[in-house]
């Protein structure tokens, strides 16, 4: 098969090949014609034209790819925030390099060090706890990076994160609204700043709605073993003489678990327990009680890294740091059926 060339693409446009190069190496387009910028365009797709890299990077220094490192790649959030990044980046002509730390520190490093190896232009990195040495490595060799998803308030550096305080606070605030006053909450033990804003925000909620907190209703486990932990977390909740009426997960993957044991020790949803969940998963669509969960905005936090990032390559600005709100989205896992209808 032949190799499509710049001078392909001028023949069929009838434009000339500086003309086409121009164009197609992300040149402001102010002086050239729309609809021919634009045929240039959907000629080079059409022919399938593919960009010398090599001799792109030579001439920028770049190698237009980023290292993208997520916690974790087997959770549907990570997973789907990849994706959303990945498009992203494709659209400005960039190639993800995938990375999963598994929330080990020793493997971020691992992976951090093979991909600034590989000459990538940048990373945008979820980072495990304990990971704190990495990031101001990044900063002393100047290696532009996005922190996403979680962040350490003690670095100043880029970062695209929501509001977990708010996000936890909004959810317990709707346990109470609805009438529940015994709320659990099960989460990691953690460093993780993400993590403890969640719980902050679950104690707030209570102390300023003035709902008499037991120490026993938050639930901090180990990651490892999860499974076990969560279930003997969920029977401790609701046994004793103030059983829990609401619980709140902090993460679709306590939340999967969690409603496995629910269901299992037939704890009817929500008329004995209402419950709400850290983001969204198709295996939380199984449940027999669609759960109100707690939504990121994963599709505005996915641009904003990457337009962070691709501001940030070859430039020394400042750090730009992003907090999102979450939304609370209301399902029959905590009003019922006959409430929503």
């Amino acid at each position: 098969m032949k190799k499509i060339s710049l001078k392909d693409i001028a023949i069929q446009v009838g434009v000339s090949t500086a003309l086409v190069s121009y164009v197609l190496n992300n040149q402001k387009e102010g002086r050239i014609n729309k609809d021919v910028a634009q045929r240039i365009k959907d000629t080079a797709k059409r022919l399938n034209y593919r960009t010398n890299q090599v001799a792109k990077s030579l001439k920028t220094n770049k190698t237009f790819t980023i290292g993208l490192i997520v916690a974790d790649i087997s959770n549907p959030f990570f997973s789907s925030l990849a994706r959303i990044i990945e498009d992203e980046a494709d659209k400005n002509n960039y190639t993800v390099i995938f990375g999963s730390s598994d929330e080990n520190p020793n493997k971020s490093e691992k992976l951090i060090e093979t991909l600034v190896n590989r000459q990538v232009d940048g990373l945008i990195i979820a980072p495990p706890q304990n990971s704190e040495a990495q990031i101001n490595y990044l900063i002393e060799q100047d290696i532009p990076f996005v922190l996403i998803d979680r962040y350490f308030p003690g670095i100043e550096t880029n970062f695209v994160a929501i509001d977990n305080y708010k996000a936890a606070y909004t959810a317990v605030q709707h346990f109470i609204d609805i009438g529940r006053k015994r709320i659990g909450m099960i989460t990691y033990e953690s460093s993780i700043f993400n993590l403890n804003e969640r719980t902050r925000g679950y104690l707030s909620a209570m102390k300023e709605n003035k709902i008499p907190f037991k120490t026993n209703w938050l639930k901090e486990l180990r990651p490892n073993n999860t499974k076990r932990c969560i279930e003997k977390a969920i029977n401790e909740l609701l046994d004793g003489p103030q059983p829990i009426d609401a619980l709140l997960f902090s993460s679709n993957t306590i939340a999967a678990w969690g409603l496995k044991w629910l269901n299992s020790i037939d704890i009817k949803v929500p008329d004995q327990l209402a419950v709400i969940s850290f983001d969204e998963s198709e295996a939380l669509d199984l449940f027999y009680a669609p759960l109100t969960y707690i939504k990121q905005p994963l599709q505005e936090m996915g641009q904003a890294a990457i337009k962070i990032l691709l501001d940030h390559i070859g430039k020394n600005s400042k750090p730009v740091q992003v907090n999102m709100e979450a939304g609370l989205i209301i399902r029959e896992s905590t009003i019922g059926q006959k409430e929503l209808n």
